[in-house]
């Protein structure tokens, strides 16, 4: 994979925004080091780098809720993805669809979306 090359990590890492190919709602954003970029191609599963746990995670291997890959692109710079993905379950370790689910109005923060599983029976 001599593209990924190409690819500007900063201190190891890319921005990665994870969006739904078909609704286009943008579910969340992680980081990916090197080694989770070519699993996520080899795959067609995303895999992420934990900054706080300093290891590559499969989204999903924990509570099932797994993305699969359904288009990568990077931005004209080389240094962020985006990956369409299909969302099982929940993106959010919340338990939201969307890790998006608050919207500041008025002020404040307003909630905006309903749970879609229970964090606590999945973690």
């Amino acid at each position: 994979m001599s593209w990924i090359k190409k690819i500007k990590f900063k201190n190891g890492l890319i921005p990665c925004i994870t969006q739904d190919y078909k609704t286009k709602e943008v579910l969340m954003v992680a980081y990916m080091n090197k080694e989770a970029v070519q699993k996520t191609i080899r795959t067609k599963k995303c895999h992420y780098y934990s900054r706080s746990r300093k290891k590559m995670w499969l989204k999903g291997e924990s509570s099932g809720h797994i993305q699969r890959v359904k288009a990568i692109f990077v931005d004209c710079d080389m240094d962020c993805l985006l990956i369409k993905i299909e969302q099982k379950g929940g993106a959010c370790h919340a338990g939201y669809k969307s890790c998006f689910y608050r919207e500041f109005k008025s002020g404040r923060f307003k909630l905006k979306a309903k749970k879609v599983f229970d964090p606590k029976k999945v973690y």
